[in-house]
């Protein structure tokens, strides 16, 4: 049975009134907005109220490099919430809002999987609330005002060809890379080039995810670089005069969205930025109102821990406020064969060679996490056709580092699968190392990325291109060196390169740019060929999603 059919049979049968989710963690009516009878948001006024509270501990599942066989990260967090639930522990979910980008080509969405999903599964996937769409507005309206402003005189003398900012679109689409605008003639805009990211690759949507309250979001939106003048001095969304606007179109975004899992255990799904190419964390809202609403709260960051939760705990912990109790990697059988070389059609057939192999990139991962001072649990994500052997030689590898490994069958069985794994995190939380920082915020722009480069990827050397030294002057001109870095690079490897699996080492990254997001307040760090605007699949999901005149969706995932 497909991910879409066990949604769908059971919202129908056991979905309860968004009314009744917010009342079992303390929410009046009054205390949420609905959008139909099973999504809401929580109101202004009770965001404010939960900040007062003790928070309570905070779990973050993180993951191996993904392969083209998945590793279900999203669905172990589900069944961990539900699992946790079951044993009557007050556990709330907190989880990104996913991308038609994904929704369309070829990931698939983000509500887990199986009998661990998050409903009303469809919505959700779909246009949800409605925050996507209020960002690539506001987005858009952004560069729409950059563009009148050349039209109309040009005041603060921007640079056409220095202007930052990019127009977006939900949707994966190569086509729209690069363009050139304006053309037509003088009535038609000022000719120049420009170019599309997908939303979520915003500088708006870590903007949101990173904003503690509406007030700190209007103050980020001011301080977004959106170009520079002839003379190369910064220009911001302030200095353009349309801050207010902007975060006009936010003003609903950026509360958190409120709904269930098919155990009926309360989930958070706020913000939505890719850990590839922007820091991978939902929202900082979402988060810290869930530690506020539970004993426990369970997120999760974005593709492998060298991506999201590196860039959680480096760039996302800090404005928090709060960082991890205790980390969860998931791992797959599959995966871990797959980063031992064994090809993605022999992955079902038993190999405890390429399994031993491929433990050496969970194995990185383990010791990473383990650098900041985290307790480390390791959800083995179980699969019917997995052979005993193997789950055992993982249990044994990582019980070899120190580390317990649980099998988990989530999927098969919802939060019962889940109960052991729940019974070793409750353990983990109750150690007290405390997290130790990457790299302080004073280090050298160069040295920061020197430290992830060697300390988490295994690599030796970074090697700048003409445009990424040039990037690096113009950033300790303008004092932005003491921000984070946030590097954009591909997920499947702890390199640049893709096809380098496992854990390799003494490589090199590429760093073709570094772009300050002054807003968000990060350094993106672009390296190898990674794109904030992916394309489309041969295959695209899209080519397998249906909808009959009933409205029954199928082939969604």
């Amino acid at each position: 049975m497909e991910d879409i059919e066990i949604a769908q049979e059971n919202e129908a049968n056991k979905i309860q009134t968004i009314t009744a989710v917010a009342g079992d963690i303390g929410l009046d009516p009054t205390d949420i907005e609905q959008y139909g009878p099973y999504k809401a948001k929580i109101t202004t006024s009770a965001l404010e109220r939960l900040r007062q509270r003790p928070q309570g501990k905070l779990v973050l599942v993180t993951a191996i490099n993904p392969t083209p066989a998945g590793e279900g990260k999203s669905t172990v967090a589900v069944g961990l919430a539900d699992a946790m639930h079951r044993k009557g522990q007050k556990a709330v979910l907190a989880l990104r809002e996913p991308s038609l980008g994904p929704v369309m080509g070829m990931k698939g969405g983000a509500t887990g999987g199986g009998y661990a999903q998050v409903v009303p599964m469809a919505d959700i996937n779909l246009h949800f609330t409605g925050d996507m769409h209020a960002l690539t507005s506001a987005v858009n309206t952004l560069a729409a005002l950059i563009d009148n402003h050349l039209q109309q005189g040009n005041a603060l003398h921007i640079d056409p060809r220095r202007i930052q900012w990019k127009r977006v679109l939900d949707i994966n689409d190569r086509a729209l890379r690069h363009v050139t605008v304006g053309l037509g003639g003088p009535t038609s805009g000022v000719p120049r080039e420009d170019g599309f990211d997908i939303t979520v690759a915003s500088e708006l949507m870590a903007v949101l995810c990173l904003a503690e309250d509406l007030g700190d979001l209007k103050e980020r939106i001011a301080r977004i670089v959106i170009a520079y003048t002839y003379g190369r001095e910064p220009v911001t969304v302030e200095m353009l005069g349309v801050t207010g606007a902007i975060t006009m179109l936010l003003k609903d975004a950026i509360k958190p969205n409120l709904v269930q899992t098919l155990e009926h255990t309360p989930v958070l799904i706020h913000g939505g930025p890719f850990a590839n190419i922007a820091h991978g964390c939902n929202s900082v809202v979402a988060t810290r109102t869930a530690l506020a609403l539970g004993d426990i709260a369970i997120t999760e960051a974005g593709f492998g821990a060298d991506l999201g939760a590196e860039k959680f705990l480096d760039i996302k912990a800090p404005v928090l406020g709060k960082t991890p109790d205790a980390a969860v990697v998931v791992a797959t059988l599959r995966a871990l064969k797959y980063n031992g070389g064994v090809a993605l059609k022999d992955l079902q057939t038993s190999n405890l060679d390429a399994i031993r192999t491929g433990f050496a990139n969970l194995e990185r991962h383990i010791h990473n996490l383990q650098r900041y001072g985290l307790p480390v649990v390791v959800a083995i994500n179980a699969f019917a056709t997995d052979d005993p052997a193997e789950t055992q030689l993982v249990q044994d590898l990582c019980a070899d580092q120190g580390v317990k490994a649980v099998p988990a069958t989530v999927w098969a069985d919802g939060g019962a699968g889940g109960v052991e794994l729940a019974e070793a995190v409750t353990e983990a939380l109750s150690a007290t190392e405390p997290f130790k920082p990457l790299y302080p915020q004073e280090m050298p722009v160069e040295d920061k990325i020197q430290t992830v480069v060697q300390g988490i990827y295994g690599g030796r050397d970074v090697e700048y291109a003409r445009k990424a030294q040039l990037a690096l002057k113009t950033i300790k001109a303008n004092g932005w060196d003491r921000l984070p870095i946030c590097i954009a690079k591909t997920q499947y490897s702890f390199s640049d390169d893709p096809k380098l699996l496992g854990a390799p080492t003494d490589f090199t990254i590429h760093v073709s740019d570094i772009i300050p997001k002054i807003g968000a307040g990060f350094l993106v760090v672009m390296t190898g060929t990674v794109l904030t605007m992916p394309g489309l699949p041969k295959h695209p999901a899209a080519n397998d999603i249906d909808i009959d005149a009933q409205g029954h969706i199928t082939g969604l995932f």
